[in-house]
C-alpha cells in the first residue's frame, strides 16, 4: 500500500498525503496574510523603530520563527507589507466603480484621496522616512513606491475616462493624486475632513472644465 502501480496510478496513501498538504498550504497563506496585515498595522502605529519582527508575529498570532520562514528579513516583510495592503486597496478601488465613473468624477476624487487618509498610506510614510535614513532599505521601497504610484496612476486614469493623448492630461491626472497625498499629509496631525471636502468638490469640477 502507498506505493505506485507499473502504469503510474496513484494509491489511496499518495492520495491521502496530498489531503493532507492541503490544509498546510492554506494555513501557510493565511498565516501570511496576518503577518501582512499586522506589520502594517503596527507600521501605522509604532513606527519604523517601534515595528520589530518580535512585535509583528506577536501581533499576527505566530512565533517569530513562522515569520521569518515566511519572511527572512525585516525589510522583506514591511516592504511585502505595503505591496500588499496597496494591492488591496487598488482593487477595491476598482471595486467601487466596476463601469468606471465619468459622470461621477468627484466621487473618484474623494475615493483617490481617502487613498492617502488611511493606516496604509500612515504606514507606507513610515516606510518612506525609514528608508530616506538606511541605505539597504531606500532602493527597495524606491521600486516599490514607483510601481504602487504607476498603479494608482493607471486606476485615477481608468477611473476618470481621462484622455492622455491630450495635451496637459496626464500632468492634470498626476497633479490630482500629489494633492491628494498632500491632503493625506496634512490629515496626520488633524482632523482635515471638512477643508478635504471642499477642495475635493473645487477638484471634480477642475477635472470635469479639463478633462471634458
Amino acid at each position: 500500500m502507498g506505493a505506485v502501480n507499473p502504469v503510474g496510478t496513484v494509491t489511496a496513501a499518495t492520495a491521502a498525503d496530498r489531503v493532507d498538504r492541503v490544509p498546510k498550504q492554506d494555513r501557510s497563506r493565511a498565516t501570511r496574510q496576518r503577518l501582512l496585515e499586522a506589520a502594517v498595522a503596527c507600521l501605522a502605529e509604532h513606527g519604523w523603530a517601534g515595528s520589530t519582527v518580535t512585535v509583528v508575529a506577536e501581533r499576527a498570532g505566530v512565533s517569530r520563527g513562522a515569520a521569518q520562514h515566511h519572511f527572512p528579513t525585516r525589510e522583506d516583510l514591511f516592504t511585502a507589507a505595503v505591496e500588499y495592503v496597496a494591492e488591496e486597496r487598488s482593487g477595491a478601488l476598482r471595486e467601487l466603480f466596476p463601469q468606471g465613473a465619468a459622470g461621477d468624477r468627484r466621487a473618484v476624487v474623494s475615493a483617490l484621496v481617502d487613498l492617502y487618509t488611511g493606516p496604509l498610506f500612515r504606514a507606507a510614510l513610515h516606510l518612506w522616512v525609514a528608508a530616506s535614513n538606511e541605505d539597504q532599505l531606500r532602493p527597495r521601497v524606491t521600486e516599490l513606491e514607483a510601481r504602487v504610484g504607476r498603479e494608482t496612476h493607471r486606476i485615477a486614469v481608468d477611473l476618470l475616462a481621462a484622455d492622455e493623448t491630450r495635451l496637459g492630461v496626464r500632468e492634470t491626472v498626476q497633479g490630482l493624486l500629489d494633492m491628494a497625498r498632500g491632503l493625506g499629509l496634512a490629515n496626520l496631525l488633524t482632523d482635515d475632513a471638512q477643508r478635504r471636502d471642499r477642495v475635493v468638490t473645487q477638484w471634480a469640477a477642475l477635472l470635469d472644465e479639463a478633462l471634458g
